[in-house]
């Protein structure tokens, strides 16, 4: 589900970096130089009840990321619409980093960053102080049975 607007109960913004990890593969390999990686700084709208992370258009197409699929998408006022999906976005918060596909919002001016990102991240919300948490500041803590 996508949602529209920041004054919800649980939303805020943070500082997000995205890049293409494709770019920053072949710069690990020495196949293009560290500053040829395109990445950027984007403010991420934190919303624990969306699912994904969604990037705006221009931001995908500035990062060249590949348009690999297409998802049905809910907004919170009950519209739906198809919506592409791009692969492989490295998104970096703090000293937590992961790569993730992520939904191409046309109208969006921000990031949405939803559930599978603050799981993933093992990032807890604080609506209080408005901000994104490590439930272990050391390291990812992963459940298993």
């Amino acid at each position: 589900m996508i949602r529209h607007k920041d004054d919800e109960m649980g939303r805020f913004s943070v500082e997000i970096e995205v890049a293409n990890d494709e770019d920053l593969v072949r710069a690990k390999d020495g196949l293009i130089h560290a500053d040829a990686v395109r990445r950027e700084r984007v403010r991420g709208v934190v919303d624990s009840g969306a699912t994904r992370l969604v990037i705006p258009k221009a931001v995908a197409d500035r990062l060249g990321l590949e348009v690999t699929g297409t998802a049905q998408v809910r907004y919170a006022d009950g519209r739906t619409g198809q919506r592409p999906i791009v692969q492989r976005v490295h998104l970096r918060y703090g000293d937590r980093d992961s790569v993730f596909n992520a939904i191409v919002e046309p109208g969006r001016d921000s990031a949405l960053i939803g559930a599978i990102v603050l799981e993933d991240l093992d990032l807890l919300v604080d609506c209080t102080g408005q901000r994104l948490v490590p439930r272990d500041p050391n390291q990812i803590v992963s459940e298993a049975e």
